[in-house]
C-alpha cells in the first residue's frame, strides 16, 4: 500500500482523447490523482464537474488534476463531452494504476461482495512524492479540501 513520502509510481496511460500521459508529464508541478468507480454516475459526475469547476485555482497552484477510473478512452471521451468536463481523465483498463495506488478494494453492496474502485485521492508533490492521501473520499466538501491541501503545500 503505498503511504505518504513514497515516491509515486512511474505510470504511462491512456487519457481522454487518446493521448499518453506519464508521471513526467507532471514534472515541476503537483500532481492530483483522483480515483473513482465509474464514468456517468451520480457521485463520480459531481466528483469530476467540481474538479472541473476548480481546476484554474488548481492551475494558479502548480497543479494538475487527472480522474482516474477503469472506463474506456472512448467511455471517458462522451462523458467529458456530455458534461462539459475539462479535467483529463485516464483510462486504466487494465487497473495497474489501481492495484499501484491499492484503490482496488473489495466492495460490498445490498449484501453482495465484489471487486472496485475505492474513491481515494493522491497528492503528488513537485518532487514525485505523496503528500496527502485521501482513502473512502465523500464528494461533497472534498474537492476543497483538496484544493486547501495544495495551497498549503505550496506555501
Amino acid at each position: 500500500m503505498i503511504s505518504i513520502g513514497d515516491k509515486a509510481p512511474e505510470f504511462n496511460v491512456s487519457i481522454n482523447g487518446g493521448a499518453q500521459f506519464t508521471l513526467a508529464d507532471a514534472a515541476d508541478k503537483n500532481l492530483v490523482l483522483y480515483f473513482y468507480p465509474k464514468d456517468d454516475t451520480p457521485g463520480c459526475t459531481k466528483e469530476a464537474i467540481s474538479f472541473s469547476e476548480n481546476l484554474d485555482t488548481f492551475k494558479d497552484q502548480n497543479t494538475v488534476v487527472l480522474g482516474i477510473s477503469r472506463d474506456t478512452v472512448s467511455k471517458h471521451d462522451k462523458f467529458i463531452t456530455k458534461f462539459d468536463l475539462r479535467i483529463q481523465l485516464i483510462s486504466d483498463e487494465n487497473g495497474s494504476l489501481c492495484k499501484a495506488f491499492g484503490t482496488w478494494v473489495e466492495k460490498k453492496m445490498y449484501g453482495k461482495t465484489y471487486r472496485g474502485i475505492e474513491r481515494a485521492t493522491f497528492l503528488i508533490n513537485d518532487k514525485g512524492e505523496v503528500a496527502q492521501i485521501w482513502r473512502k473520499v465523500k464528494v461533497p466538501g472534498h474537492v476543497e479540501d483538496v484544493l486547501a491541501t495544495v495551497k498549503a503545500l505550496n506555501s
